[in-house]
């Protein structure tokens, strides 16, 4: 049921907006020359603008973003270490198309493994690790399969660990740019690696791929990709504080068109957005009714300042609904989810946000929780 009135959260909405941005005019989505596209808000996980995320496409080298999330997630663990030096087998030597070189006579550390796949963009690295973490190449391709259903990448599947093309090797914009998403969130001590412009190994220098990082500053990574049949494609993370954003294109026509495609899709999402902070952490948005609990009223809201970002033009046009999962039962905890906060611009769907409690209520005594008992019994004919 709703527990306050729009017009009441709208007028603390305004209040809190930035007024700033209230002349400025939306601008209009821009139209890139290839196949599927996203533009992630990375603080706030909103999408941009997009088309066709969700199309399947082979993701080529961009499957690498998976080989280094998990090889990030053991040295995280402490299974492996970035000094640990291994013996390289014989189909990691053998693989064909962009290489670290590395040696099967020489054992190379986890550390430049690493940078082979990140910066050089090395499948022989690439086998390296997987046979390092998962003992083989097909028992760690097991491990990227659940992983990226994990984290809910739910259009993906993998059959190699470097993205070589396969009919059965498949990923989408969305996809990518949730696992991208979740390498900046989940493992920011390594994400500076995505910013290395070469590496040398084995007396060989190699230029990182992703040209963008010698073009715009602002851009700290991710990650290239080409094949025959996937185009060229680019995954492109920038900050330009406070935001930051993460793209996808897939399918561009050269490496020169990827580049100049993400740098129109990042320069739009800085230019068109605003981070606007909605309601403060721990500000009550109303109280709502908690039933069998000490106190029958608790305070609802946010633990951490709610935060969207907004086209620009767009402040004044929003339509806040709170809603509460009634009945509420005691006992509760401060941050239990007890409601939702429903956002609309210009009566579109905007999002949804959970709203919790912001202070703990015991549960009543056995008189008060008869007594609440009663009440809905009667409510309930």
């Amino acid at each position: 049921m709703p527990c306050s009135s729009p017009l009441r959260l709208l007028s603390l909405l305004i209040f809190l907006v930035s007024p700033c941005t209230v002349s400025a005019q939306p601008a209009p989505e821009p139209v890139l020359a290839a196949k599927s596209w996203i533009l992630i808000d990375h603080m706030t996980n909103q999408v941009l603008t997009a088309n066709d995320p969700d199309s399947r496409a082979e993701p080529a080298s961009l499957t690498k973003l998976m080989t280094a999330y998990l090889t990030f997630k053991a040295l995280k663990a402490g299974t492996i270490t970035e000094q640990q030096e291994t013996r390289i087998s014989t189909a990691a030597w053998r693989q064909e198309g962009s290489r670290t070189f590395i040696d099967p006579r020489t054992p190379v550390s986890v550390g430049d493994m690493i940078r082979g796949v990140i910066v050089q963009s090395g499948n022989d690295a690439c086998i390296a690790l997987a046979e390092l973490l998962g003992g083989s190449e097909a028992d760690f391709v097991t491990m990227m399969n659940r992983e990226a259903k994990r984290l809910g990448m739910n259009n993906t599947h993998f059959m190699n660990s470097n993205g070589l093309s396969h009919p059965d090797h498949y990923s989408t914009a969305r996809d990518l740019a949730t696992l991208a998403g979740a390498i900046i969130r989940d493992f920011p001590e390594y994400y500076g690696l995505y910013s290395i412009k070469s590496f040398t190994y084995n007396r060989i220098t190699q230029s990182n791929r992703n040209r963008l990082l010698l073009i715009d500053p602002t851009v700290d990574g991710m990650k290239t990709g080409q094949t025959k049949e996937a185009g060229f494609c680019l995954v492109g993370s920038a900050l330009r504080e406070p935001k930051r954003l993460v793209g996808v294109v897939l399918g561009a026509s050269s490496d020169n068109a990827r580049v100049q495609e993400m740098l129109k899709l990042l320069n739009y999402g800085f230019k068109s957005h605003d981070l606007m902070r909605i309601y403060a952490a721990n500000q009550p948005l109303s109280q709502f009714r908690i039933w069998k609990g000490a106190e029958k009223l608790v305070n609802a809201g946010f633990t951490q300042d709610l935060v969207i970002s907004l086209p620009k033009g767009k402040n004044n046009k929003i339509e806040p609904i709170l809603e509460s999962r009634q009945p509420v039962f005691a006992p509760l905890t401060k941050g239990q989810e007890i409601g939702t906060l429903t956002l609309t611009i210009d009566d579109e769907f905007y999002g949804s946000f959970p709203v919790v409690a912001l202070a703990d209520v015991p549960r009543a005594g056995f008189f008060g929780r008869m007594r609440d008992s009663i009440v809905l019994w009667f409510k309930s004919l």
